[in-house]
Formats: C-alpha cells, sequence, structure tokens
C-alpha cells in the first residue's frame, strides 16, 4: 500500500555529489519509522520511472544536485513553478528524462501528487568517482534537519 508521501532520493552515486539525493535518502530511511505515512525511495538517475513512484501521492519530495550557480552546497527548496530546466534531451527515453518534465506529465495524466517539493543542492563536484565532496559530507546533518523540517510540515 502506497503511503501518501514519498520521498526521492535522486542521482547518480557513481558520479561523486550527483548521488546526494540517493544519500540522504538512504540515511533517512534509517529513521523510517519516525515516519509511518512516508516512503523512501532511492530513485537513482529517476527517468519516466518517478512518473509512477509518485503517482497516487499526496505528496511528494524530491531531493537531487541541481546546478544553480550558487556556492557548492547550497540547499535551496522549490515546487516545480518555480524553477526553469536547461537540461537539454537529444530524444526521450526512460532512463534520462527531464525531472520537470515528468511532473509536467504527471499533471497532465491527472497523477500529480497535490504538492510537491525539490530540493536542490548545489554540487562541488561532478565526475566519475564515488563518494561526496567534502562541502557536502559536512552539511549532511543540515540537509537532513531541513528535509525532517519538510516532512514535520506534512504531518500536521
Amino acid at each position: 500500500m502506497r503511503k501518501p508521501t514519498v520521498v526521492l532520493g535522486l542521482g547518480n552515486p557513481l558520479m561523486a555529489d550527483d548521488g546526494i539525493g540517493v544519500d540522504l535518502v538512504e540515511r533517512l530511511e534509517q529513521d523510517a519509522d519516525r515516519y509511518p505515512a512516508v516512503d523512501f525511495i532511492d530513485a537513482g538517475v529517476g527517468g519516466m520511472s518517478v512518473l509512477h513512484m509518485i503517482e497516487g501521492r499526496r505528496k511528494a519530495i524530491l531531493i537531487d544536485s541541481a546546478c544553480m550557480d550558487e556556492a557548492p552546497g547550497t540547499l535551496r527548496r522549490f515546487t516545480p513553478e518555480e524553477v526553469h530546466s536547461t537540461k537539454i534531451l537529444a530524444h526521450q527515453s526512460l532512463h534520462d528524462a527531464d525531472l520537470l518534465r515528468v511532473l509536467m506529465l504527471a499533471e497532465q495524466l491527472g497523477q500529480a501528487p497535490g504538492q510537491v517539493v525539490i530540493f536542490g543542492i548545489q554540487p562541488q563536484v561532478v565526475e566519475v568517482r564515488q563518494g561526496l565532496s567534502g562541502v557536502l559530507l559536512d552539511r549532511v546533518e543540515y540537509y537532513l534537519a531541513e528535509i525532517r523540517s519538510e516532512l514535520e510540515r506534512s504531518a500536521g
């Protein structure tokens, strides 16, 4: 049975800071018993599968690295309406889809959650290697506190 709220960690842990969303959702999942109405999902690189992960939910919280022209490690909370994508896709693929386009498609299909919140984290390093940069590692507790605060708002 799907829970009303889902937290998706997006990204590729094999690309350094691009894996921040996956890292954070794994950490949050360790405290899942604190949030009985929340599913925590490692969504990997997402793609069109995100459409099915958010279907039928009241709220979706998405965590991903985001190039925002901010200082490395900066966290921003926004809704899909507050951002635009600069991702250029050469083709449509089930594995490489623009997150905002997936959310727009969910809306068009009547499958969008009532509320979508995106946490974007400015990466310092995106290259082929495992492990987060020191800048992001130093801020992990801050990121978790912000996401937990969002979850508390969902419960209220």
